[in-house]
């Protein structure tokens, strides 16, 4: 027994080290107090987190020997009438978390202190009880230690699984839901020994826990409290969610015949409820279903709810494909009901070949129900379309899946919805004019009719789709959020990729449409609403990412005036119009549509656009625009568009800017250019621009030379100091780059004088302290390398790698933290 406490010790001292030990008396006697002002739910909860780690790691029973003051407070709260509820909130769970380990559980039991906290002597009656943390607190603390046999018969004793059972109905949501999981993991508890050996027939013996919540269960389901029947509905749903043991086959066996008599009801109690069961027994993968119960049930289930009642359970029976067919043909045609009256109602052609043949959209019902109200229709047509979209790219999907009716019937829709479409009956009419101008379900059409675009489409109706997404786009009616989801829709019905660069092979009706869509473009750069202005300009930066190649997107933009237009944005009042800009006139210039001097002593390059991108990154106020131009000079860069006075210019200014994102950013610029002048990084690192061969050992001093020059590793350097953290994690990134690079060249100078680095390490010095004034002397390249070799940089990367608070988080300085707090001790607290 000694041996086995001397190791437990051991193993003890890991987690809970002296100092902790020490500080334990003083911290429960404060939180024993009412008089002490004790500390925020923050400090308890990192408190309570703390102790599930030590008691996950090492012997409770040993943690409460070896520090009795933890069952002193145990006791203490419990004598106290006026205990705060943060206090005995965390008490009820750290109670729980003690009595998780069985020998825990039964040292406990011995001084009746689980008694007093969980059972019928219980702090219900206290006024602490009315707060839902203590309510949350004692389940949680209940769930705790609800871990093994000895716990079940504690709870069959105290009376604890009837106080759950009224918790079911708490006025706080957060409460009633924690009883319904805590029922839940009691019932897969008592269940969990013999298990498979329970019969499939409702008079099996079931253990005397189980026994009592199947039994509570089965009341709430005949009872007429709609309220009550939810909270059984939601036991087995989570039930039959996380359970998958062949007991869970016997219950839905036992209790099917209750839930079926639900659907007998008027009106059907719990709707919603019953559908999450019915899904979640149907996903189960013990459940069996030969004798057809579920099916059924699900079947009636459909015939009984409206529209929108059962559109949960349609999607939830076409995702499943173990579902009959029949029944997946039923759901699929009750989901295009609002379709089919929409197509019914604007076409003169009778019947609907390819969509479901029948009286889908015939239903005098469903067509009243769907036209009662703007609120019924717009919330039918947008739950339709919402679950056609999630079904579409399924494998499991229906088969043969109705592209072309769906999509004559989504584009129907957004005619109504704008007024294009030509009403062919009074119900068209009436359609018209509840869906006209309708965001909500011009936002989800125009979803779906881009989710779509990956189906095979007849070319009559791609050209509907053309011509009813130009509408949108020129309409001065589309809101900007539409706006924007058109020209989203817009890229997926574009091919994404040109067949060859430089051809001219663009399909007829896509050249008409980018002719026609040109105009239109430039009139909503002009837009008053930046919002407008700026998903252009995005749209615009993606047209020519993936067709600038192409001639004659080449000559059509070339053609209109929208890139002079975009250039005038850069000095858009709106600082993400500006980013937007930048951006796309970033693409211009790469896809050789724009010219760009990239030397600032080009006298162009002063008034053209790389003058306009340095005054954006050295004067403008918002961060966005100067982001963009560096991502844009970034890719400049890569594709070999700069030379070594851009460079220079660039990392003097960045090395300026407050924005830690763009200093960070001109890291990555610095990088890029630090790989192309000696060769690629490793594999890992992101910047790799081409494969290159390392730069000769004679080269390695000019290449230095060069980097001093450019002021490179004067930012670097700088940057190692910075006082946010990402950026110095990348310029220590950098610097280990170059050391690796240079390592070769480096051991030849070690045989050689080593340089004078008095005044560098000076600077240095000066940097890490905060005084950031004075620059760093241009480098001999033998400084370079010997400052390289003198700093430990894989220590600093593993200092930084570290979180910002790792010190402060540790559990000492958290219990001095919160004695401070009661001026226990003298140091201040930390700020974590």
């Amino acid at each position: 027994m000694d041996g086995t406490r001397t190791g437990e010790a051991g193993t003890s001292s890991l987690i809970m080290d002296p100092e902790c030990s020490r500080l334990l008396p003083d911290l429960c006697a404060v939180l024993a107090d009412p008089r002490q002002l004790v500390a925020d739910d923050t400090c308890l909860e990192k408190l309570l987190d703390w102790f599930k780690t030590v008691t996950e790691a090492e012997s409770s029973l040993l943690l409460l020997q070896e520090n009795p003051c933890l069952v002193e407070l145990l006791a203490q709260v419990l004598k106290l009438q006026d205990v705060s509820s943060r206090v005995l909130s965390f008490v009820l769970r750290l109670a729980g978390l003690f009595a998780a380990q069985e020998h825990c559980f039964q040292y406990l039991q011995q001084g009746e202190l689980l008694l007093g906290l969980f059972g019928e002597a219980g702090p219900f009656g206290q006024a602490a009880w009315t707060v839902p943390t203590v309510r949350s607190g004692w389940i949680q603390g209940l769930h705790s230690l609800t871990q093994h046999p000895s716990a079940l018969d504690f709870l069959e004793d105290c009376g604890a699984i009837d106080r759950v059972f009224s918790l079911q109905g708490d006025s706080s949501l957060f409460v009633a839901s924690a009883a319904s999981q805590l029922l839940v993991h009691i019932l897969a508890l008592s269940m969990r020994g013999g298990a498979e050996g329970y019969p499939r027939h409702q008079n099996g013996d079931w253990p005397l826990c189980a026994q009592k919540i199947i039994n509570h269960v089965e009341e709430s389901l005949c009872s007429l409290a709609t309220s009550q029947v939810t909270q059984a509905l939601n036991v087995l749903t989570t039930t039959f969610g996380r359970c998958h043991s062949s007991w869970t086959d016997a219950l839905w066996v036992r209790l099917h015949p209750l839930v079926a008599r639900l659907l007998e009801r008027e009106p059907i109690p719990a709707a919603h409820s019953l559908v999450d069961l019915l899904l979640s027994v149907a996903r189960s993968p013990v459940v069996c279903s030969e004798e057809g119960s579920l099916w059924e049930t699900a079947a009636r289930t459909l015939n009984r709810l409206s529209q929108p009642q059962a559109g949960p359970l349609i999607l939830g029976l076409l995702k499943l494909q173990q579902c009959p067919q029949a029944l997946r043909t039923r759901a699929f045609g009750l989901l295009l009901q609002p379709l089919a009256c929409v197509l019914n109602a604007t076409t003169q052609a009778p019947g609907l070949p390819g969509l479901l043949d029948g009286p889908v959209g015939g239903d005098s019902a469903a067509v009243d129900t769907f036209l009662s109200s703007k609120a019924a229709c717009v919330g039918l047509l947008c739950q339709t379309l919402a679950h056609l979209e999630e079904l579409q790219p399924l494998p499991q999907r229906l088969s043969p899946w109705p592209q072309a009716p769906l999509l004559g019937a989504v584009v129907t829709v957004l005619q109504l919805c704008n007024g294009s479409a030509a009403p062919a009956s009074s119900v068209a009419g009436r359609l018209c004019g509840t869906l006209a101008g309708c965001v909500r379900v011009q936002r989800v059409a125009l979803d779906f009719l881009g989710t779509l675009s990956e189906g095979s489409s007849p070319p009559e109706l791609v050209a509907q789709v053309f011509a009813v997404l130009l509408e949108y786009l020129e309409s001065p009616d589309s809101s900007p959020m539409v706006l924007r989801k058109a020209f989203q829709t817009t890229l997926r019905w574009l091919p994404s990729s040109p067949k060859t660069p430089g051809c001219s092979e663009l399909r007829p009706h896509t050249l008409l449409f980018l002719r026609e869509l040109f105009p239109v473009l430039q009139k909503r750069l002009c837009s008053p609403c930046w919002e407008v202005r700026d998903s252009t300009l995005e749209f615009l930066t993606q047209l020519i990412r993936h067709w600038g190649e192409q001639a004659d997107f080449r000559h059509t933009l070339l053609d209109s005036e929208m890139p002079e237009l975009a250039q005038q944005l850069l000095r858009d009042p709106e600082s993400y119009v500006r980013a937007s800009a930048v951006t796309a006139m970033g693409q211009l210039c790469s896809r050789g549509l724009h010219a760009i001097p990239t030397s600032p002593d080009n006298p162009e390059a002063q008034q053209g656009l790389l003058g306009e991108f340095l005054h954006i990154l050295s004067t403008d106020s918002e961060g966005f625009p100067r982001r963009a131009v560096m991502q844009v000079f970034t890719e400049w860069l890569k594709d070999g568009l700069a030379d070594v006075v851009f460079m220079a210019t660039v990392l003097q200014v960045v090395s300026r800017d407050l924005d830690w994102e763009v200093r960070a950013q001109g890291l990555e610029l610095a990088l890029v250019f630090l790989t192309q002048m000696l060769g690629q990084p490793s594999l890992h690192c992101p910047y790799a621009v081409a494969p290159r061969e390392a730069a000769p050992l004679s080269q390695l001093p000019k290449v230095l030379q060069t980097l001093s020059r450019v002021r490179l590793l004067d930012f670097a350097f700088r940057a190692l100091f910075d006082c946010d953290r990402p950026v110095a994690q990348k310029s220590c990134d950098l610097l280990l780059f170059l050391r690796d690079k240079t390592a070769p060249y480096s051991c030849l100078q070690e045989a050689g004088d080593s340089p004078d680095l008095a005044s560098v390490e000076s600077v240095l010095r000066r940097w890490r302290v905060g005084e950031q004034g004075q620059p760093l002397e241009d480098l001999e390249p033998e400084s370079v390398l010997a400052i390289l070799r003198s700093m430990d940089l894989e220590d600093l990367q593993d200092t930084l790698a570290e979180s910002s608070d790792h010190v402060e988080k540790s559990p000492q300085s958290l219990l001095q933290d919160m004695l401070a707090t009661v001026s226990i001790l003298e140091n201040e607290a930390d700020c974590y």
